[in-house]
């Protein structure tokens, strides 16, 4: 067992490693001017000689390998820099707006894996009848619709015409210890989240479970005397939810990749609002370490979903 951890923890530093090597060459490569960032708007305005200190403030005037090197150094240490844009430490800017990211993107991840087992138990319970075939349907629909376009419509629908929730933002001016403005903030960037994932999700184990139907031992279950109810959830559900839990490890970056869409299209201020603005702005450390939290959390679900499926299921140990 130490030795499988140890193995694992290996491979988890040597993911971050490539990972932010990457990174941090892919955008120190990309076209624009990172002193955007520092100065604004005034950056063309200041002089060759201020240009040539700012350069040299934050470390640009070197080869990228020789940054790279000091970044790496720095950052064993526990320094990733300062952010270009916000002018303080990247840690302490990340530090004020994660917990928005972990709210929201928490939230949409159990409610879209509870919802999804039940849409797929009605599903497989009901196989070929019309509740079957309408749910199908429309959740083909909603599946098939950009995110960023649902979100338009529930803004137009619930917060222009109807004015019942707001358009964006974690919450109100002066009302940022309100827990129930709080929830109003979130009903709509959840919501899209959540539409945008749940019928992927329900889809699959719908045919799961209509699968594990057609399996022999059923066939001696109800010989037995059990129930449809009994036979779906003592048997059939049990035997997919290994694979289900994999596949809620698999699914963690299309949730993150969802939620930081939701963030800019609402403007959550959050992780991936944060993460677009580094991106456009060239704030390269901000951007770097962002990308290593994001990594970082979905190596490391994976890792956990594989344990957890290991101790549910002997079998895929033994196939191991």
């Amino acid at each position: 067992m130490i030795k499988d951890l140890f193995s694992k923890l290996l491979q988890f530093i040597l993911a971050i490693f490539i990972l932010s090597f990457i990174v941090f060459f892919i955008a120190r490569l990309s076209p624009g001017d990172p002193l955007a960032s520092y100065y604004g708007e005034g950056v063309d305005r200041i002089s060759t000689q201020e240009r040539k200190i700012a350069t040299d403030k934050l470390g640009l005037d070197k080869p990228i390998f020789t940054q790279y090197i000091k970044w790496v150094s720095n950052a064993s240490k526990g320094e990733f820099g300062i952010s270009f844009k916000y002018k303080q430490d990247v840690i302490e800017v990340i530090k004020g707006l994660y917990m928005n990211t972990v709210v929201l993107s928490g939230g949409a991840y159990i409610l879209t894996f509870i919802l999804a087992l039940l849409l797929g138990l009605v599903c497989a319970f009901n196989e070929g009848k019309l509740i079957d075939r309408l749910i199908c349907k429309l959740g083909i629909i909603t599946n098939s619709v950009p995110s960023f376009w649902i979100s338009l419509i529930l803004i137009l629908i619930f917060s222009i015409n109807l004015k019942l929730l707001p358009t964006s933002g974690a919450y109100s001016i002066g009302k940022e210890n309100s827990f129930i403005d709080r929830v109003l903030h979130l009903i709509l960037p959840m919501t899209v989240i959540i539409i945008s994932h749940l019928w992927y999700y329900a889809y699959l184990v719908r045919n799961k479970l209509i699968e594990e139907k057609k399996q022999e031992y059923v066939l001696l279950c109800k010989a037995k005397g059990l129930s449809d109810k009994q036979i779906m959830y003592k048997h059939c559900l049990r035997n997919i939810i290994p694979s289900y839990i994999n596949l809620m490890a698999v699914s963690v970056p299309h949730i993150i990749g969802g939620t930081y869409i939701v963030e800019k299209v609402f403007s959550y201020p959050g992780l991936g609002t944060l993460c677009f603005e580094s991106a456009k702005y060239h704030d390269y450390n901000m951007l770097l370490v962002l990308s290593l939290i994001t990594g970082a959390l979905v190596l490391f679900s994976s890792a956990i979903a594989q344990i957890i499926s290991n101790n549910i299921d002997p079998r895929i140990k033994h196939e191991s």
